[in-house]
């Protein structure tokens, strides 16, 4: 019967071999800082590095129009763009604007859900960004309802 001792032994030989091939999970950090601090939509997208986007109907975003609980609402983003380096989602109210990154690998499609807290009703915007530097988006506002009376 193995003990303690060489269970926790084997599972660091484990984890330090995984390391080494790259298949141990990555850690997230937030080294996009700036833009997950800025408290308006063009300060976050001038951080990523973003000119001014221009709305698209190959960026599709879908939500609710009126959600009853703000910290929890749900949201789908999907594009047709081809090499997306980055899609954000941003919501216009909150105190930071960047809710969510992310950065889709070529061999998968561009097609995310996710819930976001709204602070209070806004626009919500989906953002996709290419390596040719295309800028495109989709907006929704989201009406925020507290105690069935609109917010």
């Amino acid at each position: 019967m193995p003990t303690r001792r060489s269970m926790l032994k084997h599972s660091a030989t484990v984890a330090g071999l995984l390391a080494l091939t790259g298949l141990f999970p990555r850690l997230s950090w937030a080294y996009q800082a700036a833009a997950f601090e800025a408290s308006q939509l063009d300060a976050a997208l001038a951080a990523l590095g973003s000119q001014a986007p221009v709305e698209s109907r190959q960026v599709v975003l879908s939500g609710p129009d009126f959600a009853e609980n703000g910290a929890s609402v749900p949201l789908g983003v999907s594009s047709a763009l081809a090499d997306i380096s980055l899609l954000l989602i941003l919501v216009e109210k909150n105190p930071t604007v960047l809710a969510a990154l992310f950065r889709p690998s070529p061999a998968v499609q561009a097609n995310f859900a996710l819930r976001v807290k709204l602070v209070e009703s806004s626009e919500v915007y989906a953002v996709a960004l290419t390596t040719g530097g295309q800028a495109c988006f989709a907006r929704k506002t989201v009406q925020v309802t507290q105690g069935a009376c609109g917010a």
